[in-house]
């Protein structure tokens, strides 16, 4: 290896991937998602046995459900799924079992089943969380019963993550891999960055694959490598 190459990686080390963090601990609060933890700190005195948590993509809608899941020992299902697990969802509901259902409103789903389970839930005292991209009112919903059971639900909006829960969430990242980043350099990727807490968590893992690759700290010159990287410059 050439005398200029010797201090680009050549090779990205293995990463072992972390455990996604589900505890109530895990999450970081700021007026982007407030509305959204407050919600899971007030269950179970919810005022209905369904809540709609509506946010743009990288708002951190799957880590707020899933903290909430942990919390309610709830079954996840994706609405892509939903359909060919109807069966097993709608048994689950009849005995109490709490629900999340994810990504409702962007595939097409067997509504007949969704408002099973409405009613199941309602029924067995359990309740249901529905995560989504938009409101209720935006889906393609041609069941009355349906649409209207979906309407009255208690409806919780996630905002696109600010400047300072990014910064936040990315100082977090990095210490749950025991790295030590100077605030500076958090600072500079927020402003370069993909306005999305999916983006932080690749861009930190990003980071650190880079660091480990030159076998150094992190530094200006590793986040700005991995911001390349990733198509995030």
């Amino acid at each position: 290896m050439g005398t200029s190459d010797k201090n680009l990686p050549s090779q990205l080390p293995f990463d072992l991937a972390l455990a996604p963090a589900t505890k109530r601990d895990d999450l970081i609060e700021s007026s982007a998602n407030l509305m959204a933890i407050n919600m899971i700190d007030s269950w179970p005195d919810w005022p209905g046995s369904v809540t709609v948590l509506a946010g743009p993509v990288g708002s951190g809608k799957s880590h707020i459900a899933s903290v909430w899941a942990e919390m309610a020992d709830a079954k996840t299902y994706d609405a892509s799924s939903l359909n060919r697990n109807s069966e097993q969802a709608i048994a689950e509901a009849n005995t109490g079992c709490n629900l999340l259902i994810e990504d409702v409103g962007q595939t097409e789903i067997d509504e007949t089943t969704l408002f099973h389970l409405l009613n199941s839930v309602k029924q067995a005292s359990g309740f249901l969380l529905i995560t989504s991209r938009s409101w209720p009112r935006e889906w393609d919903i041609s069941l009355p019963d349906l649409k209207s059971r979906l309407l009255a639900a208690q409806l919780v909006e996630l905002q696109e993550p600010d400047d300072m829960l990014i910064k936040e969430v990315m100082a977090k990242l990095f210490a749950d891999r025991q790295l030590k980043v100077e605030p500076h350099i958090i600072e500079y990727c927020v402003l370069r960055m993909e306005r999305s807490l999916d983006s932080a968590a690749r861009l930190v893992k990003a980071m650190d694959e880079e660091a480990l690759a030159r076998k150094s700290v992190i530094t200006r010159s590793t986040a700005a490598s991995a911001l390349e990287r990733l198509g995030m410059a």
